[in-house]
């Protein structure tokens, strides 16, 4: 996580969390014109609707005039993490225990900086992650990125299929 990113999050964590609302992430990604600030947010128990990414975009952006941390132009976005939830955190890692997720590394692991595989657990801010049938630890600090990915089954002879195994926690909309 970037400086701004850090900052950032500080600024909002207690204003999402007054909204009754988890903010899962921040990603920022400045550009010469026109940056663009993402912000991720969940809620426990159901999806989160419009109304909530709404509610939050207006404290959001008012915060952020008042505070300004970001001195250029920038795009605001606020969304639910979706099924491929971007993971930022070890301890989000740790709620999708058997999910399959894709990292990048910042710095080369094992002479590697992309990896896909089950997430197998989590110690601390390591991550370990079964690629190729090996179980390989990814300190989470140096992940670029990372998400989940979303597996789908066919659909069963009732017409309904599953697009996750139970996770237990919100997949958000």
């Amino acid at each position: 996580m970037s400086q701004i990113e850090h900052a950032i999050e500080t600024l909002l964590a207690p204003v999402i969390q007054s909204l009754g609302l988890e903010l899962w992430g921040i990603d920022y990604r400045g550009g010469t014109g026109n940056g663009l600030l993402r912000v991720y947010i969940d809620v426990a128990e159901r999806a989160v609707t419009l109304e909530d990414c709404e509610r939050a975009s207006r404290e959001i952006s008012a915060l952020m005039d008042v505070h300004d941390p970001i001195d250029s132009q920038y795009t605001l976005e606020v969304s639910s993490p979706g099924l491929d939830r971007p993971l930022f955190k070890a301890e989000q890692f740790a709620h999708f225990i058997g999910e399959t997720a894709k990292v990048e590394m910042e710095f080369p692991v094992d002479g590697r900086r992309r990896f896909q595989g089950a997430i197998l657990a989590v110690n601390g801010d390591v991550v370990s992650l079964e690629h190729d049938g090996q179980a390989v630890e990814l300190a989470a600090e140096s992940m670029q990125k990372a998400k989940l990915v979303p597996l789908f089954e066919a659909p069963s002879k009732t017409g309904r299929g599953h697009s996750r195994k139970g996770a237990g926690k919100n997949q958000g909309g």
